[in-house]
């Protein structure tokens, strides 16, 4: 546990918990006229970064970068591609897509930003819009936090925080004060997003279920089911993401497309199907136009209640979705996590929306839509959805049904403890009292607002927080692209030190044995030393670390099957007539620290790796033994 980050996140999560309960029509009011200045000021900024994000992870993605590895060279996937695609789908499906399906295309085809409303026009564009909300736009801001947290924490061995991103511009200082201030800022944005939407979803399943069996509406009810979805959250961090979450993904993946099926095969299943392929041609026809309009010359207000509301909601959401996606993409490429995570849920999405968007507007004869519209809705020009008034901008809500638990479980993991050792058998393995308080605190949120009022508030709270985070965001970006660039060009970037010039030397003057020991001293027995002192704290018995002159391993587990990671130099003979033979003619071989591996018989060339290094490869083999010797389980 980082203790600054822990109390520092909690302190905050207390006080503006205590002001909105004690004063929830004044937090109200301060909350929503920043929203408004917010909006009204960098709306500007939201469409550019937006933007900008998607052409970095596509560059990133298409380039030479892209056939890095989310972890070590030669690291595996740690679930297979339905698993993996099954949790990316879950990662965006919940009551946002299954509430604003229909709510936001049926909203656009009444008051459109610029066709006729209620006409084939306003349909056709309200389709588009929908698409843009919710498709690569919002997905790319996901993958840059997720790309980013997952190339430093599983390539790098740097703890899965958001702080590790920006290594590579500040370096150790991420250790600081100003790494707690960025993991206290995403914790905060998160249990506020997180509580805020739980509340506005059991008030939805709440009409619904009065709505089909009777069940009063009150907040004692709504109480009631904000227990039985954390209770359901609670059982998914503790049966851990390998089994409850990936199999709640799945299931929630088989029912959402059991249900959309069925209302395809019912519904007007050859107008869907036409209205799909003529909704993607539409969406790539105005991409580039709605990518960048701001509607500079003919300011409207629908700007600022629809698309810069979702690009500050997309940002707001990213430290939370981007963790989840990182943490089940080890041992992705590069390449391989932006196509999936850019192209799988919005395809997934595209076809849904479609599905129930299209299937509550009109066709040819069948009254032109001028009777639907009638019917569902009146004339509006701001949004106004079957919500609650105070949930009035909530369109990213995710906490009801299969998708609740999922989303929930992964607050107890969220940079909490922000050292690598909680990667100890491949997990971020925080301890379960801390994902029991994590839960117990998204649970009391959620019900003190909801019995307070004051959802609205911290729901404005959460889209103010998402411009500074914008602007974090960005250096991430720039962070992860020179990190990745380096990689492919063999250098390590060590803002500490002339890394260029150490890798130089290394070449064109092959290390002598005293080097290799002195690296085993300064670098590899500290190393073996914190893996050591992590796998104590865990409880773990059979443990053993030997130091020597010029040597270090560690030893977890009894025989046969005892793992051992073993430090020691090793001589090779240098190549004849190459320039790496020393000057006085008199040296024929070089030293290389070589790490071998027991019970795999492996060796490892781990020359030159700093101790940051040796840990994450450490685990890596630890892992990979984990899994493939059945005493060790």
């Amino acid at each position: 546990m980082n203790p600054r980050v822990f109390w520092g996140a909690s302190l905050i999560v207390g006080l503006l918990l205590l002001a909105a309960v004690a004063a929830p029509g004044a937090s109200d009011r301060v909350f929503q006229a920043a929203q408004a200045w917010v909006i009204g000021a960098f709306g500007w900024f939201y469409v550019a970064a937006v933007a900008g994000f998607l052409l970095v992870v596509l560059a990133l993605a298409f380039s030479s970068t892209g056939r890095l590895k989310l972890g070590p060279d030669d690291a595996e996937p740690e679930f297979p591609y339905p698993s993996w695609l099954a949790m990316l789908f879950a990662a965006g499906m919940g009551i946002g897509l299954m509430y604003f399906a229909v709510a936001e295309p049926v909203q656009h085809y009444a008051a459109p930003p610029e066709a006729a409303p209620r006409t084939f026009a306003a349909a056709r564009e309200a389709m588009v819009i929908t698409f843009v909300h919710w498709g690569v736009h919002a997905w790319a801001v996901y993958a840059v936090v997720g790309l980013s947290l997952a190339f430093f924490a599983h390539r790098k061995g740097l703890p899965l925080t958001l702080r590790s991103g920006l290594y590579p511009l500040l370096g150790r200082r991420i250790h600081g004060p100003i790494g707690d201030a960025v993991d206290i800022f995403a914790i905060w944005g998160t249990v506020f997003g997180i509580a805020t939407s739980l509340g506005l979803g059991v008030a939805q399943m709440n009409s619904g279920l009065g709505h089909l069996f009777g069940l009063p509406v009150s907040p004692g009810m709504q109480l009631g089911l904000i227990a039985l979805v954390m209770g359901a959250a609670m059982v998914s961090v503790l049966t851990g993401l390998d089994r409850g979450v990936r199999r709640l993904s799945e299931l929630n993946l088989v029912v959402a497309v059991c249900l959309m099926l069925f209302v395809l095969a019912v519904g007007p299943t050859g107008f869907l199907l036409k209205a799909l392929v003529q909704n993607f041609g539409l969406y790539l026809d105005h991409f580039f136009i709605r990518t960048f309009n701001l509607y500079a010359y003919e300011p409207r207000d629908w700007m600022a209640d629809w698309t810069l509301f979702y690009w500050a909601w997309w940002i707001a959401w990213s430290p939370f979705v981007g963790m989840f996606i990182a943490r089940i993409s080890r041992g992705r490429t590069v390449r391989e996590f932006v196509i999936g995570v850019l192209l799988v849920p919005t395809g997934f999405t595209f076809l849904w929306m479609t599905v129930f968007g299209n299937g509550d507007q009109p066709r040819h004869g069948e009254g032109g839509g001028g009777d639907l519209a009638g019917r569902h809705l009146r004339p509006v020009h701001r949004p106004v959805l079957l919500l609650p008034a105070t949930a009035r901008r909530g369109r990213h809500l995710r906490p009801g049904g299969a998708s609740g638990g999922r989303l929930l479980r992964d607050v107890g993991r969220l940079r909490l403890a922000g050292d690598r050792h909680h990667r100890l058998g491949g997990a971020e393995e925080t301890p379960r009292w801390q994902r029991v308080y994590w839960c117990s605190v998204e649970g009391g949120a959620a019900a003190l607002l909801l019995v307070a009022g004051g959802l609205g508030a911290l729901q404005a709270a959460t889209l103010v927080a998402a411009l500074p985070f914008a602007f974090i965001m960005v250096l991430l970006c720039v962070g992860l692209v020179r990190q990745m660039r380096a990689d492919v060009a063999g250098v390590a970037i060590a803002p500490e030190g002339p890394a260029l010039r150490v890798r130089l030397s290394q070449i064109l003057a092959p290390p002598r044995k005293g080097e290799i020991e002195r690296q085993i001293a300064a670098h590899g027995a500290p190393a073996l030393r914190a893996v050591n002192a992590a796998l104590e704290a865990e409880g773990l018995g059979g443990l053993q670390v030997d130091f020597a002159e010029d040597e270090a391993a560690l030893s977890v587990g009894e025989t046969p099957w005892r793992f051992v990671y073993r430090l020691a130099p090793e001589a090779r003979p240098l190549p004849a007539y190459s320039l790496l033979e020393a000057p006085d003619g008199r040296r024929t071989r070089e030293w290389r620290l070589v790490a071998r591996v027991e019970p795999r018989n492996s060796r490892r060339d781990v020359t030159g790796l700093t101790q940051d290094q040796l840990v994450n490869d450490v685990l890596d083999q630890l892992e990979h033994w984990r899994r493939t010797t059945p005493a060790s389980r």
